[in-house]
């Protein structure tokens, strides 16, 4: 069976291809009739439009790309979704990819996403200064950027993400309401969100009279899981078991702070009575492990779908844009027994 083009449609409703091309792209200049005509007969005969020739000719590929850290992490997947989520509403495909936290491997796919054409990136960079040099350039070949999560990069564009500031604070003022002074806080090696999260944590230290320990503030490793439960295994053993110097823990990630409660369990350490636990988590089965886990949730599908509309505002802006926008939504302190 021949596939249907667009000479066909024309030949069969006996209007010009232009016409037809013009009323399957939605164009103001064709009737509402006509087009109702056109893309009922298209959808009937199974017509799809050739999106390679069409991008050659307009110069366009209505595609974007997405770099995130990694995809596997509940926060980032649940940002995924609020991505496809705006895009099915648009002509826009999406192209997603990840860094897995290596500057390196960013550049990489900065790079592969701008060979492949795109018309506009979201990224959730690696660091806050990571291949800013990479991301200048696309803005100056008119590849609009939007910075999502981790919107302290020192990037000038739109940034989409949370107060982390304030999600770190009051997990931390919980504990201490706890009547924790002790707290250890575990967060990433080059983080993007860590330097906000640290300054909160030690914002409602100081609010409740509490010096900050260096000693209770630790760096780890995102390369693997083993070297993750290897920093956070040494820490607890040095600082709980051979010291007693901590009564909380407040992990600044999702996988950090489900590892520490794994940890915990296999150290025979009685969450919360011996050590409450509290952090930034998005996963689902919170409520399900043992004990429940205390969270600061943060919006992540809402991240995806502005960041996705702003960087499509974006790219149909007609004049130059020079006031941008940081948009930081709040986060939800959800409590359970892993802090009570």
């Amino acid at each position: 069976m021949s596939r249907t083009t667009l000479k066909d449609i024309a030949l069969e409703l006996n209007i010009s291809v232009s016409t037809v091309s013009k009323a399957l792209s939605d164009s103001y200049e064709i009737s509402e009739a006509t087009k109702k005509t056109v893309q009922e007969y298209a959808k009937k005969h199974n017509f799809h439009p050739n999106k390679l020739a069409r991008s050659l000719k307009i110069g366009k590929s209505n595609t974007i790309g997405v770099i995130v850290s990694n995809i596997s992490n509940t926060f980032v997947s649940q940002i995924l979704d609020g991505i496809q989520i705006a895009s099915q509403q648009t002509i826009y495909d999406v192209i997603f990819m990840q860094s897995r936290e290596d500057e390196r491997v960013e550049k990489n796919c900065i790079d592969v996403l701008r060979m492949r054409g795109i018309d506009g990136l979201m990224i959730a960079p690696v660091s806050s200064g990571s291949n800013i040099e990479e991301l200048k350039d696309l803005i100056k070949a008119k590849i609009p950027v939007v910075i999502f999560d981790r919107i302290n990069h020192k990037l000038d564009t739109f940034k989409v993400g949370v107060n982390n500031f304030q999600g770190a604070y009051n997990a931390t003022q919980h504990l201490i309401q706890q009547g924790k002074r002790n707290i250890l806080h575990i967060t990433g090696k080059n983080l993007g969100v860590a330097e906000e999260r640290l300054s909160g944590f030690k914002a409602a230290l100081s609010d409740a009279g509490i010096p900050f320990n260096e000693k209770h503030y630790i760096e780890c490793s995102f390369n693997s899981t083993i070297d993750l439960d290897k920093s956070i295994r040494e820490i607890i053993i040095k600082e709980y078991i051979d010291h007693k110097n901590i009564d909380a823990i407040f992990g600044a990630t999702d996988v950090i702070t489900t590892r520490t409660l794994g940890i915990l369990a296999e150290l025979r350490i009685e969450v919360p009575t011996e050590v409450a636990v509290i952090g930034f988590s998005n996963t689902q089965i919170a409520a399900s492990l043992n004990p429940a886990l205390s969270t600061v949730v943060q919006p992540a599908t809402e991240i995806g779908e502005i960041a996705t509309k702003k960087l499509i505002d974006t790219i149909n802006q007609t004049r130059p844009i020079h006031e941008f926008e940081t948009i930081e939504l709040p986060t939800q302190l959800v409590v359970r027994k892993s802090s009570l």
